[in-house]
């Protein structure tokens, strides 16, 4: 997949709201300390003039953000968990309109879940990915900061979360917003996920 073209489009804060279009939709998860809009940044070549929005507090996303790529398909940029200093409701809030997203819409086409490489994967990670597997929504998980780890660490980095996450290694992308690293991957993935013929080059239509 080339990116030719990506722009915001809107936001969904409620459950049961309309997608901005009919597009397929690819879903990107994580905490909300683990890199998630840089990594859009970098994956959509939006690095000088950024499409999502960079924050040094964690939990800025809190809305389901809808990015329309090649004019085939949505980015769709979920609400981060963990490290968000919000009130206990506004974080139920959140987890209601996910589970309403990736389990009632019907929409999704997979998902995008996002994993710090230095650390071991929580057990929000954890329940994810089960969650995931029991809806039947196709997965892949990213290992972000890979450019912050030594050789060694990148090797037991990836194997932990292989073993942890109990993935095959083809749903494994290591990833680096910094280096690049992985980029091509993720977007040779994001084409399987999407899966029909069309839908990334940009002959797509609504």
């Amino acid at each position: 997949m080339k990116i030719r073209s990506a722009e915001f489009v809107a936001s969904v804060v409620t459950r049961g709201s309309p997608p901005p279009g009919g597009h397929p939709q690819i879903a990107f998860s994580g905490r909300s300390n683990v890199g998630k809009s840089s990594l859009i940044n970098t994956l959509l070549r939006r690095t000088r003039r950024k499409i999502a929005h960079v924050s040094a507090t964690p939990g800025k996303t809190q809305a389901l953000n809808f990015y329309r790529v090649n004019d085939a398909f949505f980015l769709v940029d979920l609400p981060g968990f963990g490290f968000a200093r919000v009130p206990t409701e506004v974080r139920e809030g959140w987890r209601s309109l996910i589970e309403w997203y990736l389990g009632e819409s019907g929409q999704v086409h997979g998902v995008v879940h996002l994993v710090d490489a230095r650390h071991p994967p929580t057990e929000h990670d954890r329940a994810m990915v089960e969650y995931l597997a029991r809806l039947g929504v196709p997965a892949l998980v990213v290992l972000t900061k890979m450019d912050k780890l030594k050789a060694q660490q990148r090797r037991d980095s990836v194997a932990r979360a292989l073993r942890e996450l109990s993935l095959d290694q083809e749903q494994l992308v290591p990833f680096s917003s910094k280096t690049g690293e992985g980029r091509e991957e993720l977007l040779s993935a994001l084409d399987d996920l999407l899966g029909a013929p069309g839908a990334t080059d940009g002959s797509a239509r609504e």
